[in-house]
């Protein structure tokens, strides 16, 4: 299982608006540039997170992208579900019901399955953008100081 760029991108890209939580918005060129990321692509992405209430956009001269709420309380798996749709390694495990085989009632890989999206998703959603703001500090990435929103 893979993730496509949307989510990896788009991720980095959050990310760099968590690092400059609590300043002015952020332009899309400056976090491209940060990133080595496609404008245009991030353009589509940051699209996909403001409709969803993970980001907001400031126009005007002086505007950008901004978080909708604090770093602590955006987790990996909201940016990851908004770009790459519900967590499941095959279809008939979704965290959507998308209906499955008639095999479903006694199919027991599907449990399996069943154990790595919960897998996934508990990682996904155990770790905040504040939480990776840390780990950035701790590595010696210039990160600004965020709340953890608890």
């Amino acid at each position: 299982m893979r993730l496509s760029t949307r989510g990896h991108y788009g991720l980095k890209a959050v990310f760099d608006l968590a690092q400059h939580y609590g300043t002015k918005p952020i332009s899309l060129k400056s976090v491209a540039e940060r990133q080595h990321l496609s404008e245009n692509y991030l353009e589509q992405l940051m699209a996909m997170l403001r409709k969803a209430g993970l980001v907001k956009s400031v126009r005007g001269a002086q505007g950008g992208y901004l978080l909708a709420r604090e770093p602590g309380l955006i987790k990996v798996g909201d940016i990851v579900r908004v770009l790459e749709g519900p967590i499941a390694p095959v279809y008939c495990v979704s965290e959507e019901d998308q209906g499955c085989c008639d095999e479903a009632d006694y199919c027991i890989t599907r449990t399996v399955w069943a154990r790595v999206r919960d897998g996934i998703a508990a990682v996904l959603d155990g770790i905040s953008l504040a939480d990776l703001c840390i780990e950035a500090e701790e590595a010696g990435k210039s990160c600004e100081k965020v709340p953890k929103g608890e």
